[in-house]
C-alpha cells in the first residue's frame, strides 16, 4: 500500500467520525462549553496512554521529548489552537447550530489550501484557485444578505486548518503528539474544574451520572479521529487532505437539515452551492492522482 493512498484513507475515515459527532453531542443540550474542554483535556491524558499501551507502544522518555524543544513548544501550540475550534464546534453542536459547523468545515479544506501555499511551498492549482474564489464569494453573499461575518464558521475552520499546519512542523509521532498537547494543557484544565467544583459552578453532574458519563466521554469520541488525522499527515500532503474534508461537513450538514430539522434558508444554499462548486472542481481535478495512487496500491 502506497504512503499516499494510506494518508488519504486514514483522513477520510477520520472525516466520516467527526461528521457523525452531532449525533453525540444532541445529548449535551446546552451544555457548558469551558467545563466540557476542561473534561476533554483532563480525560484525554489517560486515554491516549490507555491506547499507547493497547498498542504495545511505548510512553516517550521525559529526556526524549526535552530535546527537541522546538517540537514540544509546537505540541502547545497545537494543543491551544485545536480548544479554540473544538470549543467552536461543540458549542455549535450544542447549540443548535450544526449548520454553522457544516459550513465551518465547507470551509476548512480551503483555508488548509491556503496555508499549504503560503508556508509550504505547495503550489495552487487553477481548481484550486477557483475553489477560493467561490468560497470567498459565498461568504460574501452572506455577508451581503446578513450584514456580519460568519464568524463561528470561520473560526472553526480557520484554527483547524492551522492545527493542521503546525502538525506538519512536529517530529514526534502522532501518538505522542496528541497525549501531549492533552498533557501539557492538563494542569489547566484540572486547576479550572477544582475552580468549578469549589465554587459549586460546575454543571457536569447535574445530569445525573449519565450526563457525567456523556461529559467524560468527550474525550476518546474526539480523540480517535484526531489520532488518525494526524496519522494521515505523515503520509499525504496538506492540500490533499484539506480536499477531502468535506466527506465531514457533508455528514453534518445532512444531519442539520435531514435529522435536526435546522433552518435552510435561500441565502445559505446560494453561499453553500458556490463553495460546493469550488470543491466538486477540487475533487474532479484530484481524481487522475487518486487513480494512481489505488493502481499503484
Amino acid at each position: 500500500m502506497s504512503d499516499g493512498f494510506r494518508g488519504n484513507s486514514l483522513a477520510a475515515f477520520s472525516f466520516v467520525l467527526w461528521g457523525l459527532l452531532p449525533l453525540y453531542y444532541q445529548y449535551l443540550p446546552g451544555a457548558d462549553i469551558f467545563e466540557l474542554l476542561a473534561f476533554r483535556v483532563i480525560w484525554s491524558v489517560p486515554v491516549m496512554v490507555v491506547a499507547m499501551k493497547a498498542l504495545g507502544r511505548p510512553l516517550p522518555e521525559w529526556q526524549e521529548l526535552w530535546a527537541d524543544k522546538r517540537s514540544l513548544g509546537l505540541c502547545l501550540l497545537a494543543g491551544l489552537v485545536m480548544c479554540v475550534s473544538w470549543a467552536s464546534f461543540t458549542w455549535a453542536l450544542t447549540h443548535g447550530q450544526v449548520l454553522a459547523a457544516s459550513l465551518g468545515f465547507f470551509i476548512n479544506p480551503l483555508c488548509a489550501i491556503a496555508l499549504g501555499v503560503a508556508f509550504l511551498g505547495e503550489r495552487l492549482s487553477r481548481a484550486q484557485a477557483a475553489a477560493v474564489l467561490l468560497a470567498a464569494v459565498g461568504i460574501g453573499w452572506q455577508v451581503l444578505h446578513y450584514g456580519e461575518l460568519p464568524w463561528l464558521s470561520l473560526v472553526m475552520g480557520g484554527f483547524f486548518a492551522l492545527y493542521g499546519l503546525i502538525k506538519k512542523f512536529i517530529r514526534f509521532d502522532s501518538a505522542t503528539t496528541v497525549t501531549l498537547e492533552a498533557a501539557l494543557l492538563a494542569p489547566v484544565a484540572l486547576v479550572y474544574f477544582a475552580y468549578l467544583v469549589l465554587t459549586h459552578q460546575s454543571v457536569a453532574g447535574s445530569g445525573g451520572f449519565a450526563g457525567l458519563l456523556l461529559y467524560v466521554g468527550a474525550a476518546p469520541v474526539t480523540l480517535a479521529p484526531l489520532i488518525l488525522f494526524s496519522l494521515a499527515l505523515r503520509y499525504t500532503s496538506l492540500s490533499m487532505v484539506g480536499l477531502m474534508q468535506y466527506i465531514e461537513p457533508t455528514l453534518q450538514f445532512l444531519l442539520a437539515v435531514l435529522v435536526f430539522g435546522e433552518h435552510f434558508d435561500e441565502v445559505k444554499a446560494v453561499s453553500f452551492a458556490l463553495i460546493w462548486t469550488g470543491l466538486f472542481l477540487c475533487s474532479l481535478e484530484a481524481l487522475p492522482a487518486i487513480r494512481r495512487s489505488l493502481r499503484r496500491a
